[in-house]
């Protein structure tokens, strides 16, 4: 009867042990076939600017190929909606954004929840944006900004790459804190939008540092402060919106994603990988050119991360009436 029971709770125990010791496996021999990263936005934007920097880091790393896939639309839901689809293997990664974090307000109607969808691997970095306005506008800083919207009859205008997109929301918030008028103009990108700023069409623009540091090197555009709570190595004169509002924090950022029920020992080991990456050098130092902040930590850090920016998100969303286009 003893003997019966013993093998009992061993078959029992075993029975127990086995998806551990699976699981254990199947992360040793990760991966088996190439990876690839999904991101929801076209070739040459930021997020994939981001992705194919660190893709030969992590290919040499792994052992294995890791490709990045560019599947743009419906304010990267698209990409979202393929790496939620996908098997939990570690094979199929999704380059997370800020833009995430905003759709899950922006967007009432989805295949997909993110937040229990997917499960955050790590941080990338932080891209902080620069409030820039067209040189010949009479503000020169942000409370000469501020004053003048508050007696101009129409406030004043402001361009975005499309409503709930960073830019915009960044200009919501700014609007809410400061308690003035933007009117925003929407556009389908960020290339028009700082043509028409650059020609005096519209008045402000908060854009990214890759795409705008030529124009206010050449004196097209004047920076009135950047929306990052510290000021940027590439543009050190310029203040921080936090300088003179303070709690104002506004930033693009990037990280890397997996389905949910990816394997927590394939999940740890992308997060090493990743973080030794950012801090490797030569990578630092090409996000440093591109004006990104390195932004390094555990899968627990980014989720708590994530989690903090959707709720801030969604309480501008609510405020300024954003609706998806």
């Amino acid at each position: 009867m003893k003997l019966a029971r013993r093998q009992f709770l061993r078959l029992g125990g075993a029975a127990v042990a086995a998806p551990a010791i699976l699981r254990i496996a199947v992360a040793q021999g990760y991966p088996t076939r190439p990876v690839r990263i999904v991101v929801g936005n076209a070739p040459g934007g930021g997020p994939d600017i981001a992705a194919r920097l660190l893709s030969p880091w992590l290919s040499e790393r792994l052992g294995q190929s890791v490709i990045v896939e560019n599947r743009p639309g419906a304010g990267g839901n698209l990409a979202t909606e393929t790496v939620v689809n996908s098997p939990a293997d570690g094979h199929t990664l999704l380059l997370i954004t800020s833009s995430n974090a905003v759709n899950e307000s922006l967007y009432e109607r989805l295949s997909f929840k993110f937040l229990r969808d997917i499960a955050p691997v790590a941080s990338i970095s932080r891209d902080p944006l620069f409030m820039l306005v067209n040189p010949s506008f009479p503000a020169r800083s942000v409370p000469d900004f501020v004053a003048h919207a508050k007696v101009s009859p129409t406030g004043v205008s402001m361009a975005s790459p499309g409503a709930g997109t960073t830019p915009h929301v960044a200009g919501e918030l700014f609007k809410m804190m400061a308690g003035i008028n933007m009117v925003h103009v929407p556009y389908r990108s960020g290339a028009p939008a700082l043509t028409d700023v650059i020609s005096g069409q519209v008045h402000v623009y908060f854009g990214a540092l890759p795409v705008s540091i030529a124009h206010v090197r050449a004196g097209r555009l004047r920076p009135l402060a950047i929306t990052s709570a510290t000021r940027s190595e590439v543009l050190p004169h310029v203040p921080a919106v936090h300088d003179f509002m303070p709690g104002f924090e506004a930033s693009g950022w990037f990280g890397i994603g997996a389905p949910k029920g990816t394997p927590s020992e394939i999940v740890e080991r992308l997060n090493k990988e990743i973080n030794a990456g950012i801090a490797e050098p030569k990578m630092k130092e090409r996000f440093t050119e591109l004006g990104s902040l390195a932004f390094v930590g555990s899968p627990s850090d980014f989720s708590k991360f994530i989690n903090a920016e959707t709720d801030k998100w969604a309480k501008v969303v609510k405020f300024a009436g954003i609706k998806a286009e």
